[in-house]
């Protein structure tokens, strides 16, 4: 009887992340697209250096650390408005932060922030009524907006990088 009840023991610890991956797949599915923007963007921001930070290749555009700040800021716009909260961010990182470290710790604060959004949100939450710049939107849609922005503004900082000879994240 003891072995019987190790086995079945070691059946549901084995089987538990099994059916936690099952559980809000839609959810999971936008969470691992953001995931790949964290990473690229934050790995982005440990390898440009001070002048790169500054780098814009014309005078119309960000610069490479407005654009990171930007991004910040971006995490808490989207994944506020997806949860009624559109006034989440601390700052406007974009006109406060202007140094590497700072950014990186923005950068930190926004991702980490719209962790907790994923965390709390469940495909049937995913799938309510949100507003987002005053336009009716779903929880899901937001969210995967906000991904969508992460990759517009991570293609801006691989342009710059690769003008400068530097190797994207997503390229190494």
């Amino acid at each position: 009887m003891p072995k019987r009840t190790l086995i079945a023991a070691i059946a549901v610890v084995l089987a538990a992340p099994l059916s936690l991956s099952a559980q809000n797949p839609l959810v999971q599915s936008l969470k691992s697209v953001f995931d790949i923007t964290k990473t690229n963007i934050m790995a982005t921001a440990e390898i440009l250096d001070d002048e790169m930070y500054m780098f814009r290749p014309t005078d119309e555009v960000r610069s490479a650390g407005e654009i990171l700040a930007h991004i910040a800021d971006g995490q808490f716009s989207f994944c506020g408005s997806a949860v009624g909260e559109p006034n989440a961010g601390p700052e406007n990182f974009e006109q406060t932060r202007t140094h590497k470290a700072e950014i990186i710790e923005a950068l930190e604060q926004g991702f980490a922030y719209c962790e907790r959004i994923f965390a709390r949100t469940t495909d049937a939450g995913a799938a309510d009524a949100a507003s987002f710049f005053g336009d009716p939107h779903t929880v899901g849609g937001i969210l995967s907006f906000n991904s969508a922005h992460n990759y517009e503004h991570y293609g801006n900082l691989v342009t710059y990088m690769r003008i400068n000879g530097i190797v994207p994240p997503s390229s190494r």
